[in-house]
């Protein structure tokens, strides 16, 4: 079983809204973050998203600037993936994980993905 769990995924058309969940599948495990990425067909997985579990702080992707915020509920242990104006080009499936070196920002306990399809 997965570490983590990801939903929320979904069909919209350009300009559209959803919300991602990652949430814990019920196996316990150390991370300094936790962080959203991307994987599209033909393409490098690539980092949205990041939110430290020490203070908050949030990192972005620069492709996501201005229109995805990454949340967190520490009391669900789970974070949350607000993506909106979203085009085309941010189809692909996403996948949550735990940043476990942050120097070398390393990250494992992947999810399975839930995918994001954008239609023009």
């Amino acid at each position: 079983q997965a570490p983590v769990i990801e939903s929320g995924g979904g069909s919209v058309q350009t300009g559209g809204s959803l919300r991602l969940s990652c949430a814990p599948s019920g196996r316990t495990f150390v991370s300094y973050a936790m962080g959203w990425f991307r994987e599209a067909p033909g393409k490098e997985r690539e980092f949205v998203a990041a939110i430290s579990r020490k203070d908050g702080t949030t990192y972005y992707g620069d492709s996501v600037k201005g229109r995805f915020t990454i949340s967190r509920d520490k009391a669900k242990d789970t974070s949350y993936l607000e993506m909106n104006a979203l085009k085309p080009e941010d189809t692909a499936v996403y996948h949550c994980a735990g940043e476990t070196n942050p120097v070398a920002h390393e990250y494992e306990f992947w999810g399975q993905g839930t995918q994001v399809t954008v239609s023009s």
